[in-house]
């Protein structure tokens, strides 16, 4: 059996996809992949436009994260898991007196420092959608429930 990609295997992944992806649309254009390609000495040719189309799943002429990681490591069944420690980071960002919970107004004053204010409809949409047992605010579980789906999912990406 063919062993899944590390964490940390996945991020160092991430983030050279990332520098290379020049107008942050969450894919590698020709352009973009050719940039790749000579930052680690190749001349980019034709060869450039038969790696798009083999590692293009979806057809639509670039190459997103998920199917870079799929070429790579074609045995990880797209579950890529965000892991628990880094979830446990991401909620006490917004449970900052750590009593366990992201209440609505611990949501919308952390989205606001983070430079993303919501409006009240997105506020309600939000707690609506993610707190599930409905008591108010947002458990680790509940947290987990949502952020802690594949890769695929999390980021609305569409496999085949």
């Amino acid at each position: 059996m063919a062993q899944l990609p590390s964490n940390q295997q996945v991020n160092q992944l991430k983030e050279i996809f990332t520098r290379f992806d020049l107008d942050s649309d969450g894919s590698l254009t020709h352009l973009e992949l050719a940039a790749l390609f000579r930052s680690v000495g190749l001349k980019p040719g034709d060869e450039i436009d038969t790696l798009i189309a083999k590692l293009d799943a979806n057809g639509n002429g670039s190459i997103e994260f998920e199917e870079l990681v799929n070429a790579i490591f074609p045995d990880s069944d797209e579950e890529i898991f965000i892991d628990q420690e880094q979830l446990m980071k991401a909620f006490r960002l917004f449970d900052k007196d750590g009593d366990g919970s992201i209440t609505p107004i611990k949501l919308a004053t952390q989205m606001a420092k983070l430079g993303h204010p919501l409006t009240y409809r997105e506020l309600n949409d939000l707690m609506n959608d993610i707190d599930t047992d409905g008591d108010g605010s947002i458990s680790f579980h509940e947290f987990t429930a949502v952020f802690g789906m594949p890769a695929s999912e999390f980021f609305g990406i569409r496999t085949l």
